[in-house]
């Protein structure tokens, strides 16, 4: 049970029970149990190898646990593919972006999701008035601004090919965004931007996990912070209980399990 913004109890959008990964003879993961809530930003921490993009990958359903249980509100969820993922609102900003560069970002906004003005089968013609408005009013919600919406993506810089590939997500998510590493690549101006983004994003009402190398990138967004250590969660605190010396603890195994 969590809380919402305004102080009501909440019922968690996703839910992990008990989730156990083996790759051959190395755990990944160990009994892990992660609660997410609609407008809370996770911080997910921990060192190379820890689990943090194991976790991400089951979620997205690109990995399957080996034991534990994945709830979407109510719903006990098996066999875990992307494409139920995403049917089920769940979308993941990689550190890669996956966009189409010779595409606009108008394009890359709708990509999938493209109005269709009519079908002369087996052709299908794209409504792309409607598709630009569509994609202007994503853009505008989420506060970004590109002077050029015509230009192919691979002539944005860093931070606006980041915001073209967080606005596609939010289009898409109903119930969970996931950012994987998304400033690793960004100029420090360019990380400032993609935090506010992931603001606005969990104000809208999703729930975020934003995982990251950096703790302080992470203290300075997340609600939550959840750390993990060879493959189990060590830490799950509120982010005003916590401080940056301690999540750095728990991340290395100075600390014991947090009770």
């Amino acid at each position: 049970m969590g809380r919402s913004q305004n102080g009501t109890l909440t019922e968690p959008v996703v839910r992990c029970t008990g989730i156990t990964q083996f790759f051959g003879g190395v755990r990944a993961l160990v009994n892990v149990s992660l609660e997410l809530f609609a407008g809370q930003i996770v911080g997910l921490v921990g060192e190379n190898g820890a689990g943090k993009s194991t976790l991400a990958k089951i979620l997205s359903g690109l990995i399957t646990p080996d034991q534990g249980e994945i709830w979407f509100g109510d719903v006990r969820v098996h066999n875990l593919t992307p494409h139920k993922a995403r049917a089920m609102g769940i979308e993941t900003v990689y550190q890669t972006l996956e966009l189409c560069d010779n595409l606009s970002p108008v394009a890359n906004v709708m990509l999938g999701r493209e109005p269709v003005r009519f079908t002369l089968w087996p052709l299908r013609f794209l409504d792309e008035r409607a598709a630009r408005v569509e994609a202007e009013k994503r853009l505008a919600d989420l506060g970004i601004t590109i002077p050029d919406l015509s230009a192919p993506v691979r002539r944005l810089s860093g931070g606006q090919r980041q915001a073209v590939a967080i606005a596609r997500a939010s289009l898409r998510a109903e119930r969970l965004m996931i950012f994987d590493e998304p400033t690793a690549a960004l100029g420090l101006r360019q990380k400032d931007a993609t935090l506010q983004l992931i603001r606005r994003v969990a104000s809208q009402g999703l729930a975020v996990v934003l995982i990251s190398h950096n703790v302080d990138e992470v203290l300075a967004v997340a609600d939550r912070v959840v750390a993990l250590r060879l493959g189990e969660v060590t830490l799950d605190a509120a982010r005003e209980s916590i401080s940056r010396s301690e999540v750095e603890a728990y991340m290395s195994g100075f600390r014991a399990a947090a009770s």
